[in-house]
């Protein structure tokens, strides 16, 4: 099932959240939703989810416009989590599958699945209250995948997580994609989307900014960086400001500088000659972070009806 959103726009008050968030996920997907804060991203999975209405836009499922049955295949990990903190571990999930139409015989069966497969089996009889951070979060992702979702959206979900706890939820979700179903999160750790993800949409003042894989961002929308390792980095980065560059010394040996689009490699590995001994001359491959960066533009403080911290339920409900 591809999800489609069509220029979504909405506004709280004054402030326009979406300006025409537009992106695609394919079946198999594993895309990486990213931007600051404010950019839109909550905003645009409460509306996929139901949650929010938009003011204009589409959210599709294969071309065609979502149902509540639609959702009902979906799995969804909200930012703020959703879970029942007096509600032992175990009865919740198979309460949630349930809701999604599983019977008592299936839900049992995915609940002991899932937290086995997630590393809480020890914990079903335990209320999610009792249980530290992580744990609680690898219960709410067994909670967005335990019917067996085609589509799942997931908001933040490695937020917290130790190292162990990300390798195992990164494992989950491309094992999902492997099978065929749908992914798209959100999240901060630009190294893990980077490392994780088949595509990266980077969200900008309420729409998508740039697209594509990484290897297709670092090709249209980053600076050549060149890293030069010399002897004298002085006389290096002297001799690299005479072609107007603005050279970085990250050591005694190193140099870095950006270069124009329409400045040759060998022009500066001249200049560099020039100067003395070069011991290495490398084009420097732009991070998800570095790209990141040079992409996004900071928004402006949001009023109040975009901070609230409300909570809600898998299935859409204000609690």
């Amino acid at each position: 099932m591809s999800l489609e959103i069509k220029e979504l726009r909405k506004a709280f008050g004054k402030t326009q959240a979406l300006d025409g968030m537009d992106f695609t996920v394919h079946p198999g997907e594993v895309y990486g939703f990213v931007g600051s804060n404010g950019a839109g991203k909550t905003t645009t999975m409460r509306i996929i989810l139901g949650i929010l209405n938009a003011d204009t836009g589409d959210v599709l499922n294969n071309g065609k416009a979502l149902t509540f049955a639609d959702r009902q295949h979906f799995g969804y990990m909200p930012e703020e989590r959703g879970l029942y903190p007096k509600m032992k571990v175990g009865e919740q999930l198979i309460y949630f599958a349930k809701l999604h139409g599983l019977s008592d015989a299936d839900a049992r069966k995915a609940m002991e699945y899932w937290t086995e497969r997630l590393g809480v089996h020890m914990r079903r009889g335990d209320e999610v209250q009792a249980l530290s951070l992580g744990n609680q979060q690898r219960v709410q992702l067994a909670a967005a995948l335990v019917h067996d979702p085609s589509i799942l959206v997931l908001d933040e979900p490695f937020s917290g997580l130790d190292p162990l706890a990300v390798t195992d939820m990164s494992a989950v979700l491309r094992e999902k994609a492997a099978s065929g179903a749908t992914v798209v999160f959100s999240s901060h750790q630009l190294d893990l989307v980077e490392r994780l993800c088949d595509r990266v949409g980077i969200a900008s003042l309420g729409k998508i900014a740039a697209e594509g894989t990484i290897d297709h961002l670092r090709e249209s929308g980053s600076d050549v960086v060149i890293e030069i390792e010399a002897p004298d980095a002085v006389a290096t980065a002297n001799a690299l400001r005479q072609l107007g560059l603005s050279p970085d010394s990250g050591s005694h040996r190193v140099v870095r500088a950006k270069l124009p689009a329409d400045m040759d490699d060998q022009e500066v590995l001249h200049a560099a000659l020039s100067a003395g001994p070069v011991h290495s001359f490398t084009r420097v491959r732009p991070s998800l972070t570095d790209l990141f960066g040079s992409i996004v533009q900071i928004p402006a403080p949001q009023p109040a009806e975009d901070h609230k911290k409300s909570r809600f339920s898998l299935f859409g409900g204000k609690k």
